[in-house]
């Protein structure tokens, strides 16, 4: 296992800030998921980290070592790519071996014809093959090994380019977008399997990613990049409920918050749509913007009014949308009992707990918030 500590991280390409500066500390063993959307430099920091790419700044440590500069082969990281990289010639046993024979043999050793009459070629051999048959047994491709790629599955070809990776015995794992290639179904299946083998290996998984749900679902921790900056990092239940910036909230969670206009009094009071919620803050009187997650929308009741304008039933759950005027765009609410949905084009109720909103500044920073009493919001108050 090893931790990886990265610090001033800058990168441009042809004048083009990339990066902005990162610093990001990866503990030993972490499961750590960069998560952002397409061009937000997730991909080039890890190539960063693999040696891969040279910032133009910055330091990167690894195992408490310095590395810049150093070549990637020497920084004993074990990277598996979104096209997973196989020989197409080579079979399952002989891909997952490469990387043991380049280390093991000798540049004689590896001659096609000289080296496979080497007695010490053939001890070595012995024990390359008895490492990859219990690297197959954790991943359950032993009857695998003697196919070669194209006779594999997706799902396979990961596990095998996962297995090579994992002979390395490295210091901690790079993926890049690994699972992008998958189809859904198999994409939650796969998911699962890596956060196992994390769970048994307990070694440094670093994991790129555009999906949420990957790094919600397997992440002990994720950081959130955008335009080349780290905008938050925490645990996936932190980076969900407590968003310190409103892209983080709105790029976390499926549907996506939902963003009502505010408004803070001078009193420190906050009113949404002409109704006063039941919570004060300390930020300036001015404009605010005001989240609340789909789940915490209560369809029924409360001092707001929207219509029905599009329904989505996923069986197990349904997604309402609401036009609510004044707020610019669709209100997405969570209904758990699909036995009830409401008629389209209907007139709908709705409130929500003063506890579950999120608000946010006009520059998208999170504003802490006094709830005075765990109560839905109520109608408007006359000051």
């Amino acid at each position: 296992m090893a931790q990886i500590e990265l610090s001033a991280i800058r990168k441009s390409f042809d004048g083009t800030d990339v990066l902005k500066g990162i610093d990001f500390h990866i503990a030993d063993g972490e499961f750590i998921s960069l998560v952002g959307p397409s061009g937000c430099g997730k991909s080039t920091l890890l190539r960063i980290i693999a040696g891969l790419e040279p910032q133009n700044s910055g330091e990167v440590h690894i195992d408490g070592r310095q590395v810049d500069g150093i070549r990637p082969s020497a920084r004993n990281l074990a990277m598996v790519f979104q096209s997973y990289a196989l020989y197409p010639h080579l079979s399952t046993f002989d891909n997952i071996a490469v990387p043991l024979r380049m280390r093991r043999l000798s540049a004689i050793e590896r001659l096609p014809l000289l080296g496979a009459l080497l007695p010490s070629r053939r001890a070595k051999e012995r024990h390359i093959r008895a490492d990859i048959e219990g690297i197959a047994e954790q991943l359950d491709i032993t009857p695998l090994l003697r196919r070669k790629p194209g006779q594999l599955s997706g799902g396979q070809r990961q596990r095998v380019a996962v297995g090579r990776a994992m002979v390395r015995e490295p210091l901690a794992f790079l993926f890049d977008e690994p699972l992008s290639n998958l189809d859904a179904k198999l994409r939650v299946h796969m998911r699962a399997e890596l956060a196992e083998l994390h769970s048994r290996l307990k070694a440094t998984f670093v994991y790129v990613t555009h999906d949420q749900a990957e790094a919600m679902t397997m992440s002990s921790r994720i950081a959130v990049m955008m335009g080349g900056e780290l905008i938050q990092a925490g645990t996936p239940a932190e980076i969900y409920n407590e968003p310190g910036d409103i892209r983080v909230a709105e790029f976390i969670g499926s549907p996506k918050i939902n963003i009502l206009p505010g408004r803070i009094r001078k009193d420190g009071g906050v009113d949404v749509l002409g109704t006063t919620l039941k919570l004060t803050c300390n930020a300036a009187a001015g404009d605010c913007r005001i989240g609340v997650r789909p789940e915490r929308i209560e369809l029924g009741t409360g001092p707001f009014s929207g219509t029905v304008v599009h329904l989505e039933n996923l069986g197990a759950e349904a997604f309402v949308h609401l036009a609510v005027e004044g707020t610019g765009s669709r209100l997405i609410a969570r209904l758990a009992d699909v036995r009830h949905l409401p008629a389209m084009a209907s007139p709908l109720a709705f409130g929500f707990a003063s506890e579950t909103v999120r608000m946010f500044d006009p520059a998208g920073k999170r504003i802490e918030l006094r709830v005075e009493q765990a109560e839905r919001v109520r109608e408007p108050a006359h000051v």
